[in-house]
């Protein structure tokens, strides 16, 4: 009867315990946190252990359960002799019923507890992870916008600096052009020297040979 309590009370902490898990008391990561504190660390260390012990003892209660419901159920099959007899096989079987309820509910919840606490951690380290991927996007964006607006003001002094070699370039030009009109002024000015004193040569040795032809007269 003793042990028959004690897993009953078992069962009463499980409940409890999947309600607390259950119902938005906490976030995942405070739950997080409570399990990874140091007595539990401690207690983690051999949790396997101890889970696995408490499987093996609520699997025996559950065949000792089992067996009694089995072993009371013939003797509600067979005749009944006695009014006494046949109520107290009937209060065994109720009793033996009870406890393979307990023990296998209890059984099923402990897995269940295993189970929630798995995905409990597993969820607050999504999240973790979630909310540092989440600064790191912000903080790219943030370095993103900073290269772009350095950007934009390089961008704007490069426009700048390109206003001032075109300007540069368009007064080269004008000067160019303006040299290429002088050149062009100074060679047609040779070009015309050229030519006047090609006449005037030519008028020159024009005189020389009248000069010479009246001399040669004169004889």
């Amino acid at each position: 009867i003793l042990q028959w309590t004690i897993i009953a009370t078992f069962l009463y902490a499980e409940i409890a315990f999947v309600l607390l898990l259950t119902l938005p008391i906490a976030s995942p990561s405070r739950w997080n946190k409570f399990f990874k504190s140091k007595f539990l660390a401690y207690i983690s260390g051999q949790a396997s252990i101890y889970f696995l012990v408490l499987i093996g003892v609520l699997i025996l209660c559950l065949l000792d359960a089992i067996r009694e419901m089995q072993k009371y159920s013939s003797l509600e099959s067979s005749d009944h002799t006695h009014l006494d007899a046949e109520m107290q096989g009937n209060m065994r079987l109720f009793r033996a019923q009870r406890n393979f309820y307990i023990s296998g509910i209890s059984l099923f919840l402990l897995i269940v507890i295993r189970r929630l606490i798995q995905m409990i951690s597993q969820l607050a380290s999504l999240l973790a992870q979630s909310e540092a991927s989440m600064r790191q996007a912000q903080s790219a964006t943030v370095t993103a916008r900073t290269l772009l607006q350095k950007q934009g003001d390089g961008d704007e002094q490069y426009k700048k600096e390109i206003e001032v070699l075109e300007s540069k370039i368009l007064k080269l030009e004008k000067e160019l052009s303006s040299e290429k009109k002088d050149k062009e002024a100074v060679k047609s000015q040779a070009e015309s020297l050229n030519r006047e004193y090609d006449r005037l040569a030519e008028e020159h040795s024009k005189l020389q040979k009248k000069v010479t032809v009246g001399g040669g007269d004169k004889k």
